[in-house]
């Protein structure tokens, strides 16, 4: 094998080698383990195919980044500024913040309500038209039950029967063992119509503008939530209280169901009671005429 020195001068027409050689500086042997120079580009394919598999995920991630993105845009637009998921885990929970939230603003309605007054009473000697707004007030404060009253009356207690729903009576439904709202609303008019002076239902003062609500076995009363026994007491003539009672139809109905069912009803007559001054607004912002026998009166 010949030997050549200095820099191998390539063949014209061919390519040099990365490591030096030339083709005619191997032997035969060698030159056939040699990778070749030039090798053969790939299958198109194969390429493809593993193309087509880099663009699968290529094109799932976008799309998830893109859904997710849908998601947290719908849950903006509907919390609008607000928490979705509220710490309140259902409506007890929400009946409860609600009446903290109701016994709060009621305490400030309170405060208010005692510098009004307070800075009427020095405004009044000072300031004749103040003076006769205030005399006004007073005279029409009891009718519209904005003032104390203490007297006589009836105190009415409905209660929910202690029956199970496999003890219900035949034809009956778990739904007549509990309290309604109009047996509540009854029990209220039939006071009024016997000439109640002032009422309350639990503690709270009432007036004949006063709505009675019921949440399943719960009564919400301006804000406040309270669970049976409901105890509505009327400050007035003891007979003609309870006589109409004995004569209104819903008590008469709510009554026929007290044996059959096991539902609490009891009257109790009290010689002194005190009912406070009604706190809530007595704006009236509905009305409708009243017709027939109680018209006029």
């Amino acid at each position: 094998m010949t030997h050549h020195l200095g820099d191998p001068t390539p063949t014209s027409g061919a390519a040099a080698r990365p490591d030096g050689l030339q083709p005619h500086d191997l032997h035969p042997d060698d030159a056939q383990n040699l990778p070749p120079e030039n090798p053969p580009p790939a299958d198109p394919v194969s390429r493809w195919t593993l193309s087509r598999k880099v663009t699968i995920w290529s094109i799932l991630v976008p799309l998830v980044a893109v859904f997710a993105g849908a998601l947290f845009s719908a849950s903006s637009g509907a919390a609008q500024g607000t928490d979705l998921r509220s710490a309140a885990s259902g409506l007890a929970d929400v009946i409860r913040d609600e009446t903290r939230r109701g016994e709060i603003r009621a305490n400030e309605v309170g405060r208010l309500q005692g510098e009004v007054d307070q800075l009427t009473q020095a405004r009044k000697d000072r300031d004749e038209l103040v003076e006769g707004i205030v005399t006004v007030t007073e005279r029409y404060a009891p009718a519209a039950g904005t003032t104390s009253v203490q007297g006589p009356g009836l105190s009415v207690s409905l209660t929910d029967s202690p029956l199970r729903g496999d003890a219900i009576p035949p034809g009956l439904t778990v739904d007549d063992l509990v309290v309604h709202q109009q047996d509540v609303q009854g029990v209220v008019n039939a006071l009024w119509r016997g000439g109640a002076e002032a009422m309350m239902i639990q503690d709270q003062r009432i007036i004949s503008t006063s709505a009675v609500r019921c949440v399943g076995n719960t009564l919400i009363l301006q804000g406040r939530v309270y669970s049976p026994p409901f105890v509505i007491t009327a400050i007035g003539d003891p007979d003609r209280l309870q006589r109409a009672l004995d004569n209104d139809p819903t008590v008469q109905t709510y009554r026929e169901y007290v044996p059959v069912t096991g539902l609490g009803y009891a009257v109790e007559r009290k010689k002194n009671i005190e009912a406070p001054p009604y706190a809530g607004s007595i704006s009236l912002q509905h009305a409708t005429p009243l017709r027939g026998p109680d018209a006029g009166r």
